[in-house]
């Protein structure tokens, strides 16, 4: 395949897994990529041999087309990518990698299974005697594959003990086990029925199936809303809200201080929400504290305008807002939109002679986040806040609007 003919393909510059593809469409290789374009893009350069090796140039020049499919986010596309190769065992994925060497994900069939990370030559040297459940890998970005381990360590509690849970001889195992369930690392005691749930849940995250994950999750929320136990419900809503957002926690580097910070912090976030310029809405929501803060959240009918106007609009609701001196003053402001609708926050800002940095959320026609305008040391410090809050004024926002729209329909 040539550099002239990768030209003719619409490569997009998003998450995913590509495919080199030989003859009658045998897969030669594939690959995972931040950028797809740029990946792929990469392959016909002069020096491929060099900074590759001469087995993946043949492989390029053997090739007669390119495919390739989109992902959520890049640690989606590296499971997406181990489950096709151990599948499809292409040729030149398995001349040019020493699965020996790579980690694997592995579930023991136990009444309390563990899920442990294992070498490929520790799985088949050390691990005979141990029966499994589920097995993943390898894993050939190691980078990537703790990433993923930390996120689905957020969302669902598991045991990784050198021992099976329940055979520890010594008294340290025994309270290693209730500090780790102290510090959120390992599940707080739980039914069997309900461990193996959640075991079910992360071998649908390895197996790739988010979207089936998705669904029996909201199924167990509304079981759960509907029995009234909503504290279960909330933090249901919080994995779901955190499995649709993985490509905004891939992209924080330092995992460490991802959701909790020493110092005290309120972010208020405001959006617009309205159709066809009819019954122009605003709302801001607040997170406080690592918390999203309901109690505080608050809703304005924009007066002001009757034409689309959304930069003059949060102008107006800020405004508004900032007239409440009882209300706690915030150290950070969140914009949905783009330098406009951050330009004007902060000229409302400047008038009330408050100095608060106002970050700006930039969205695709999709209305996903695709870059934060603003304080730089900010969003790296609070960039997984921003989202989340974000998140919530634009769902907020929406939801009012229709029952406002509602209301005038009504009458």
């Amino acid at each position: 395949m040539t550099k002239e003919s990768l030209k003719k393909l619409s490569i997009p510059d998003s998450p995913g897994v590509y495919f080199f593809l030989g003859a009658r469409k045998k897969i030669l290789y594939i690959g995972k990529a931040t950028s797809l374009q740029s990946r792929v893009s990469s392959y016909f350069s002069s020096d491929i041999s060099e900074k590759r090796s001469e087995l993946i140039e043949k492989m390029v020049e053997e090739a007669k087309s390119i495919e390739f499919t989109e992902t959520d986010s890049v640690l989606e596309a590296l499971i997406l990518e181990t489950n096709l190769i151990r599948t499809h065992k292409p040729y030149y994925n398995s001349r040019s990698k020493d699965d020996k060497s790579y980690n694997h994900l592995v579930i023991t069939d136990e009444e309390f299974p563990r899920v442990l990370v294992v070498r490929g030559k520790d799985l088949v040297e050390k691990m005979n005697d141990t029966k499994l459940l589920y097995e993943f890998g390898p894993f050939t970005s190691g980078q990537l594959f703790k990433e993923a381990l930390k996120i689905v360590r957020r969302l669902f509690k598991f045991y990784d003990t050198a021992v099976p849970v329940g055979a520890e001889k010594s008294k340290l195992a025994k309270g290693k086990i209730d500090f780790n369930r102290q510090i959120g690392l390992y599940p707080n005691k739980q039914t069997k029925e309900e461990y193996l749930q959640t075991i079910r849940h992360i071998k649908l995250f390895f197996q790739g199936k988010k979207k089936l994950l998705l669904k029996e999750l909201n199924a167990d929320m509304m079981r759960a809303a509907k029995a009234e136990k909503f504290e279960l419900a909330n933090q249901i809503k919080k994995r779901i809200f955190a499995l649709n957002h993985i490509q905004d926690v891939a992209l924080i580097k330092n995992e460490s201080k991802v959701y909790r910070d020493e110092k005290r912090i309120r972010i208020e976030a405001y959006d617009i929400a309205h159709f066809d310029s009819k019954d122009m809405v605003g709302v801001m929501t607040v997170f406080d504290n690592g918390e999203i803060s309901k109690s505080d959240y608050r809703k304005f009918k924009v007066r002001g305008f009757d034409k689309a106007n959304d930069p003059g609009a949060l102008a107006e609701i800020l405004e508004r807002r900032l007239a409440h001196d009882e209300w706690s003053l915030p150290q950070l402001i969140v914009a949905d939109g783009s330098t406009a609708q951050k330009n004007a926050l902060e000229k409302v800002l400047k008038q009330a002679n408050l100095v608060i940095p106002v970050v700006g959320v930039v969205k695709d026609e999709k209305h996903k986040p695709i870059r934060l305008i603003g304080q730089k040391d900010m969003i790296e410090k609070f960039k997984l806040e921003i989202l989340m809050v974000n998140a919530e004024s634009h769902r907020f926002a929406i939801s009012f609007h229709r029952k406002k729209s509602r209301q005038s329909l009504l009458k």
